[in-house]
């Protein structure tokens, strides 16, 4: 992932990388995956809580709903924040990279503020408008790639691996307690409360949907902390995410250098292994009834290494289309890339105006299918404006925030 906003030419990649340029490619990539995570961001704006995970909660009322949840469940789940990630990772190694060329005596220290500034923007972000804001995630687990940047890229793919199956063993464990735990014990109502549907935990998630923003706001800042709390163990799962990005920047595929019937081979590859323990998955929450204690451990921790597969078959399937072949679709995505973090928090925004109650209120109002095609309007929104924008800015707002904040000096924003 090319650093955001970075100040480099727009120069298309053929053959080797050169340093200095970009990949519109990659850009295209990152803005298809600030597209993707808006289709499953949307429910957490529109819907109760639990049913971002299980479509039982809330939202399904015909067979159109329950159409919808299982191709996002198989084909957007964590796909496109798992794309996310894998970017945000290759950016990390490409700013350091591009420190050290450049001579920087503390690209780490760089490095860390920029994560500092990222966890605070984050910050804001959940308390104004996402609770379930994944930029203090990336922050987190950012500060620990470092580390393992001198790995090369086989090594890379291993230790992501590694991280990714701690994260599924355990959270095989929390699951084993959660199945096994004595019925009506706090254990055993806790995943039901979460992810299941639970009447009173639903109840108060509606009333929270509907409140006011002055109602909102403290509420937001007192539970920080425990929010917070909740993403640590994601770190792993994360970590190990952002690593293969790595590994993908340094084996070049992300770099564009691939032959299209590599990237297209490798992207069937990653489909047929990750769909269909998807779609068993998927089969293990309907046999259980989408009882709590099956969906979080299905949604939070085994389904994460294929979503991290279909998320790498994803990259190879857009490098293949777009690496080296210009078009007005990779134009417009690489613009909206080139200002994801912007189109990130642009979207809660035009959600929050959508579902909120100091917007048109929406909260709680509409099935599942029909929250699903609302996520279209920042989408529609964000290709719409990026283009333009970047003729008159360098960089986007927020990137120029980010960037400016970090190194305690802000770079001219008009070109």
């Amino acid at each position: 992932m090319n650093g955001p906003g970075t100040p480099l030419t727009t120069s298309e990649v053929r053959g080797p990388f050169a340093p200095h340029e970009r990949v519109v490619a990659l850009d295209a990539l990152r803005g298809i995956a600030v597209a993707g995570i808006a289709l499953m961001n949307v429910y957490i704006y529109a819907l109760p809580p639990a049913a971002y995970f299980n479509p039982a909660a809330a939202g399904s009322e015909s067979p159109l709903d329950w159409i919808v949840w299982g191709l996002s469940f198989v084909f957007i789940e964590d796909k496109f924040r798992s794309l996310f990630a894998m970017l945000f990772g290759a950016g990390v190694a490409i700013l350091l990279d591009r420190a050290r060329d450049s001579g920087d005596r503390h690209p780490v220290r760089s490095h860390v503020s920029r994560m500092l500034v990222l966890f605070a923007i984050g910050a804001a972000h959940a308390v104004f408008l996402a609770n379930n804001d994944v930029l203090r995630l990336y922050a987190m687990a950012g500060l620990f790639v470092p580390l393992f940047l001198r790995l090369d890229a086989r090594k890379l793919l291993i230790a992501g691996g590694i991280l990714m199956a701690v994260h599924a063993l355990a959270g095989s464990v929390i699951a084993y307690q959660w199945l096994t735990a004595e019925p009506g014990s706090a254990l055993a109502q806790m995943p039901g409360q979460i992810f299941g549907s639970d009447p009173a935990a639903l109840d108060y998630a509606r009333a929270v949907g509907m409140e006011s923003f002055g109602e909102r706001l403290p509420r937001r800042i007192y539970g920080f902390g425990a929010a917070l709390e909740t993403q640590i163990p994601g770190i792993p799962s994360a970590l190990g995410t952002m690593l293969v990005g790595v590994a993908l920047w340094r084996n070049g595929l992300l770099k564009g250098e691939w032959a299209r019937a590599r990237c297209i081979a490798l992207a069937w590859k990653m489909t047929l292994v990750a769909v269909p323990p998807l779609l068993a998955l998927m089969a293990l929450d309907w046999r259980a009834g989408f009882s709590g204690a099956m969906v979080g451990p299905v949604a939070l921790f085994w389904s994460l290494p294929f979503d991290l597969l279909l998320g790498v078959g994803y990259a190879a399937l857009a490098m293949a289309l777009f690496a080296n072949r210009d078009s007005a679709a990779r134009r417009i995505l690489a613009a909206a890339g080139r200002l994801s973090l912007t189109n990130y928090l642009l979207s809660s925004v035009v959600f929050a105006l959508l579902f909120y109650s100091w917007g048109l209120g929406l909260f709680g109002t509409m099935p599942r299918s029909s929250v699903f095609a609302l996520a279209f309007v920042p989408i529609v929104l964000m290709m719409a404006w990026s283009q333009p924008w970047l003729a008159g800015f360098r960089q986007g707002p927020f990137e120029w925030l980010w960037r400016g904040l970090a190194r305690g000096r802000f770079a001219p924003i008009l070109r």
